[in-house]
């Protein structure tokens, strides 16, 4: 489900209205141009296409949101012939938020943090992607195994010699507001702070990632 008000509720565990280290956040779509459009309708300001993830079968928009933070929307690639990374993009005709990353400042001490832990990772492993303007963006991140369907986040460190994505993408957006909400938040507050992850958590329904973004023609709302 995409949209809807969010309550005014008390957070359980908040450090904050947006996680310090909040990098991006991804919004799937079955088809690049409706997701941008559906955050065209909705925030006033148009996503630029950011380029192809190759052996992923995606391809992605890119949304500032302030700071060093922008929003990715992302959708199949026809031209690319293998199966998604996120398997249900497909069928998504309704935008709802996937998942979302932080920035560490080392990742690789990271990394050793999360696993001594207790989580399971993959990576971390190196990234690229090529830019319309033919450069190109390295990275190094690394996942959970379990990420509780995109409730927690990965971790991503960009190369010292790459724009980060937040610099040249559309500005007019902003992010105001960023959590979780579980039936059981007490349990999923503990886990982000196994984590370090400093993002507010609330008792909701469901487990879903929320986000408010103040725009051109006023507040929109996602969630997962």
């Amino acid at each position: 489900m995409t949209g809807g008000t969010i309550a005014a509720r008390p957070l359980l565990y908040n450090f904050g209205a947006v996680p310090a280290m909040f990098d991006h956040m991804i919004l799937g779509a079955d088809d690049i141009d409706r997701g941008i459009a559906f955050m065209e309708e909705r925030a006033g300001v148009r996503a630029v296409f950011g380029g192809v993830h190759p052996g992923r079968g995606t391809r992605n928009a890119l949304l500032a949101l302030g700071g060093q933070r922008y929003l990715e929307i992302i959708a199949p690639d026809p031209e690319q012939h293998v199966q998604s990374w996120f398997p249900e993009l497909p069928k998504m005709r309704e935008p709802r938020l996937l998942g979302w990353a932080m920035h560490p400042d080392d990742i690789a001490t990271l990394a050793k943090k999360v696993r001594d832990a207790g989580f399971a990772i993959q990576g971390p492993a190196d990234g690229s992607r090529a830019r319309p303007d033919g450069k190109m963006l390295h990275w190094k991140s690394f996942r959970l195994e379990d990420d509780r369907g995109g409730l927690l986040p990965f971790f991503i460190e960009w190369s010292h010699d790459s724009v980060h994505p937040s610099v040249d993408a559309p500005a007019g957006c902003r992010l105001t507001r960023f959590f979780a909400t579980s039936p059981q938040p007490e349990y999923l507050a503990a886990t982000y702070g196994r984590l370090a992850v400093d993002v507010g958590v609330q008792r909701g329904e469901k487990a879903q990632l929320r986000a408010r973004i103040a725009g051109a023609k006023g507040e929109v709302e996602l969630t997962s």
